[in-house]
């Protein structure tokens, strides 16, 4: 059985107060979240204070992306280590942002991936297809390239410790999202690629998250989905209320 994963990515939103007080609330609300796990990623100069605004309760802590060289002349950036260092569990990798407004390959994923398993951080793997190849009739082909590339070297015990996210880029942040179908086609193709690539126990043990416009009122059917094990969640984590709800959603059908 795979527990459900509700991910908060509150992208570049909040300031010290308003990021405080949203992982204040859902830490003081986390004991209504049963059988499903938490976790809240904030804009990195507000890590700490969200860390030490959820203290002990059973909210795990990620950051939004990471550089996959352990230290250097890198300005600006950050590494595993010094996640690690700050308490962190989790790092999301490979936005859809990040490889279409930022430009990240396939190739930067993958090399991050393996850093931040090498320095004992859970990756967020995150892969999706742009509207146009959708309407292309290339959403299977897309997603495994990015598979491929994302994922190229990780060892089956490895892959045990990654978390995979589909976000189809056409419904971040657009108000449109997958059909539950839709959803359940991509993820059950990824749960195919898994087995492919190590085994079918591999695959039915690693979680596959749904991103893209999940709100309270559609999260139980997208979440309800066989093969969906959670959801990586943009705006609707920004409400303390509406993140529970999805978690609250996720967890009755976990």
């Amino acid at each position: 059985m795979r527990t459900p994963l509700i991910a908060g990515n509150w992208k570049m939103n909040t300031d010290s107060n308003s990021a405080a007080a949203l992982a204040s609330e859902i830490a003081k609300r986390a004991g209504e979240v049963q059988d499903a796990e938490l976790l809240v990623c904030p804009p990195n100069v507000y890590l700490t204070l969200v860390r030490d605004a959820i203290g002990d309760a059973s909210v795990a802590l990620g950051a939004q992306n990471m550089y996959h060289e352990a230290n250097g002349a890198f300005t600006g950036e950050i590494s595993a280590a010094m996640l690690c260092d700050l308490g962190l569990q989790y790092v999301i990798l490979g936005h859809s942002e990040r490889r279409h407004i930022l430009g990240e390959s396939d190739s930067d994923v993958n090399k991050k991936a393996l850093a931040a398993l090498a320095a004992g951080l859970v990756p967020v793997v995150c892969v999706g297809e742009q509207l146009a190849d959708r309407e292309a009739g290339k959403t299977a082909e897309v997603i495994r390239g990015q598979f491929d590339g994302s994922l190229a070297g990780i060892t089956a015990e490895q892959i045990q410790s990654v978390v995979l996210a589909y976000e189809p880029v056409w419904a971040i942040g657009t108000g449109k999202v997958a059909t539950p179908e839709q959803a359940e086609e991509v993820h059950a193709d990824l749960r195919k690629q898994l087995t492919e690539r190590y085994n079918s126990e591999i695959a039915e043990s690693v979680r596959i998250l749904y991103g893209g416009s999940v709100k309270p009122d559609n999260a139980a059917e997208l979440l309800g989905q066989p093969n969906v094990d959670g959801a990586l969640i943009g705006g609707a984590s920004l409400k303390a209320d509406d993140f529970l709800a999805i978690a609250t959603a996720g967890a009755a059908v976990g």
